[in-house]
């Protein structure tokens, strides 16, 4: 797998008026899979703390930290960029006035946002879709001073996805969700401290010993201050759109969304690729680490033997990282090569590989050559998720479609046929077989309507997002990188 997006988000109040810090931290590092460029946590009356890298790289300041930065209400945010430059200025949360955000998703159209903002001079090097709503809609709040309305007119502008968290100078903390539901956004009580906590995901929940009470819905606005927590629905649409990325990929084992435990899943896609490509092998082996249920699923299912073939080295320095969240190519392709196939596994033997997506192609070449290196006989690998040949403006960064391998062997050879699109695919990362999942399969996995489930990036259908986006190129997006 080698793609990049989304982000962490964390909100906590408590009642009890006990200091959220360390907990807020420790949600962060929980939520590190979303999001691995930068982080930062934001309180009231105070200009926002952030920081490159990883969470425990700041382990040795986390006392200063929560100490100077004690509160009862905070939020905070792991980043992974889709739109805007990877600089320290627009890692979050970022502040506008008195209002302090953190957002995971994307908004596609910033440049048009902008230009009702005043901040006709945006660039991405200079800030990103996130700062160009927080302005937005701090000036909606300065006409009507009401959070639900304003969110309402905001999500008819914006084009993409939002999952927010907000804290204000007077101590009140928001958290929203787009009514479509793109990005996850889940619900939880922490009852030693008597604190709510909002989190994109509910491994962050765990972290602290907190209940997941529920997911925030699509469309909803929840509150926490000293009257405890309260919540509106600001806007409905349906159906909704939830990322079925998600589920292959970016979320946490561990983590329940819409009530779908995403380990149970992963191991049902493995069941469901059983049954659509009955492939005989010797051996069954996942891409570490989120392929991993999928291909216990799918060699549970075939009585093929599972192996650990491919192991990430976890003591060099990108070892524990994802690949598809790095924000430059030869930061992936470095972690990639720390990815390390066992000779005494592999050699000689017919091996099925699966993968929780091919994206760009780059990673799978490296994977299969590094196979091949190790003595294996034959290479067939399946993809738990369809083939992605059209740019995601809702939160998942491949935003250019010249750079999407399904696109461009298609492209060359005009195909739309499935199994033709595999071939063309294996020839190009060189394995003798490569097998996609299908909308319908994958949405039977899962466990939701495929009605319920995005999947603009395979078909190219952008009703959810109202509009077709303007494509535009990574370098354009991403500030000229």
């Amino acid at each position: 797998m080698e793609a990049r997006e989304n982000c962490g988000v964390v909100a906590a109040y408590s009642l009890s008026g006990s200091n959220v810090i360390p907990m807020v931290i420790d949600c962060l590092r929980a939520l590190q899979h979303r999001g691995q460029e930068a982080w930062g946590i934001a309180v009231p009356k105070m200009v926002p703390y952030k920081r490159y890298g990883l969470v425990s790289k700041a382990a040795p300041s986390f006392s200063k930290i929560v100490e100077r930065y004690a509160s009862r209400a905070a939020i905070g945010h792991v980043r992974y960029s889709t739109v805007g430059k990877s600089n320290l200025r627009n890692a979050q949360p970022l502040k506008v006035r008195d209002l302090c955000i953190a957002h995971n998703g994307t908004i596609s159209n910033f440049d048009e946002l902008a230009s009702m903002t005043g901040l006709c001079s945006f660039t991405p090097q200079s800030m990103s879709d996130t700062l160009v709503a927080a302005t937005r809609l701090v000036d909606l709040l300065g006409k009507s001073n009401d959070m639900p309305s304003a969110l309402d007119i905001l999500r008819r502008e914006i084009v993409g996805s939002f999952a927010f968290t907000f804290v204000t100078n007077d101590g009140r903390v928001y958290a929203a969700r787009d009514p479509k539901g793109f990005r996850p956004l889940v619900l939880g009580y922490h009852e030693e401290s008597s604190t709510y906590i909002v989190a994109s995901e509910s491994c962050a929940l765990d972290a602290v010993g907190a209940e997941l009470l529920r997911d925030v819905e699509p469309g909803e606005l929840v509150t926490m201050d000293d009257s405890g927590l309260s919540s509106e629905i600001f806007a409905v649409e349906r159906p909704h759109a939830h990322c079925a990325f998600e589920y292959t990929y970016f979320a946490h084992p561990s983590s329940v969304m819409e009530g779908i435990s995403i380990y149970s899943a992963r191991k049902s896609i493995g069941r469901v690729l059983a049954r659509k490509y009955q492939l005989d092998a010797d051996i069954v082996i996942p891409v570490p680490d989120s392929a991993r249920p999928a291909a216990l699923g799918y060699a549970e299912e075939m009585g093929i033997p599972f192996e650990e073939g491919l192991m990430k080295d976890r003591y060099s320095r990108k070892g524990p990282i994802r690949s598809f969240i790095e924000p430059y190519q030869h930061d992936r392709m470095e972690i990639v090569r720390r990815i390390i196939p066992i000779r005494s596994v592999i050699e000689g033997r017919d091996v099925i590989v699966i993968d929780d997506s091919i994206v760009r192609g780059t990673s799978s070449i490296s994977i299969v050559n590094s196979l091949r290196s190790a003595g294996a006989r034959s290479i067939k690998m399946l993809v738990c998720y369809p083939p992605i040949r059209f740019p995601c403006y809702a939160g998942i960064d491949f935003p250019s479609q010249e750079e999407l391998i399904a696109y461009r062997v298609s492209s060359e050879k005009e195909c739309s046929d499935e199994g033709e699109l595999g071939m063309l695919v294996a020839k190009a990362i060189g394995v003798e077989f490569v097998g996609y999942n299908d909308m319908e399969s994958l949405a039977s996995a899962i466990g939701l309507p495929k009605e319920e489930l995005c999947f603009t990036c395979h078909t190219g259908n952008y009703e959810n997002l109202k509009i077709k986006p303007l494509f535009r190129s990574r370098q354009q997006l991403k500030g000229g990188e």
